[in-house]
């Protein structure tokens, strides 16, 4: 299994098995996009590389359909059907799909991509990449001090811009003795706690479209506790 990044361009992954050595190795069975149900609206696809994911896919899983009325999702069955007619389209909530409906299935016909080999293997660099001519980038975190809880809250809901679309990371926060996991997917995010098993610090990644990555830097060096407590005390009331 190859997981991509929620960026990825399917087509150079699936010419590299299909145009190289590794075609003798490897066998590519099916490719899954996840269309996030609650973010989705008429902008998301305003991109070669999004539209990708789903002209390639051969499953497309609807995800957190528990937070959408039927209305919603049939239009974007009506638009996954519209742009890749025989892509098979699953719900989901939470992401849980039986493993059964996922491995297996011989679904990608590998004969409707030898147009593309054949220019894949005379130049590589003819199969485009749109992430820069679209803006998406990303924005990378790392510090040795800890968060203040309460600034970073801050930041999440008053300055955050918009055009974040992804965010994870590993979270050390002055107020508490735990490891938090953190991820943002859109419009909701979520925190879980557990134990260090490393020295503690901050890691977040931010990914978008068009980021400042200069201001995003800035403000989350401004979320940094200005003094390293004593991790005795548990984390009151967290704010998440």
């Amino acid at each position: 299994m190859v997981e991509t990044t929620g960026l990825a361009d399917p087509l150079p992954i699936v010419l590299t098995f299909l145009g190289t050595e590794l075609k003798f190795l490897t066998r590519i069975d099916s490719i899954i996009t996840v269309v996030e149900a609650e973010a989705f609206d008429s902008d998301c696809f305003n991109s070669e590389t999004a539209l990708s994911q789903i002209k390639y896919g051969d499953m497309v899983i609807l995800n957190k359909i528990d937070l959408v009325d039927r209305q919603k999702i049939q239009q974007l069955e009506t638009f996954i059907q519209e742009t890749k007619p025989a892509a098979r389209i699953l719900h989901s909530e939470y992401g849980k799909i039986p493993l059964s409906l996922l491995l297996d299935l011989g679904l990608t016909q590998e004969n409707a991509y030898q147009n593309s080999i054949k220019s894949f293997r005379r130049d590589r660099a003819s199969v485009n990449h749109h992430l820069e001519k679209e803006g998406f980038n990303f924005v990378s975190f790392q510090s040795d001090r800890p968060f203040d809880i309460h600034k970073f809250e801050h930041f999440l809901t008053e300055q955050m811009p918009n055009n974040v679309f992804r965010a994870k990371g590993i979270l050390w926060f002055q107020e508490s003795p735990s490891r938090h996991i953190f991820q943002l997917s859109g419009p909701r995010y979520d925190l879980q706690a557990d134990d260090w098993t490393t020295q503690p610090k901050n890691e977040i990644v931010l990914i978008g479209r068009n980021l400042n990555e200069s201001l995003i830097k800035q403000q989350l060096n401004e979320c940094l506790a200005g003094l390293i407590l004593s991790n005795k005390f548990s984390l009151p009331n967290l704010p998440f």
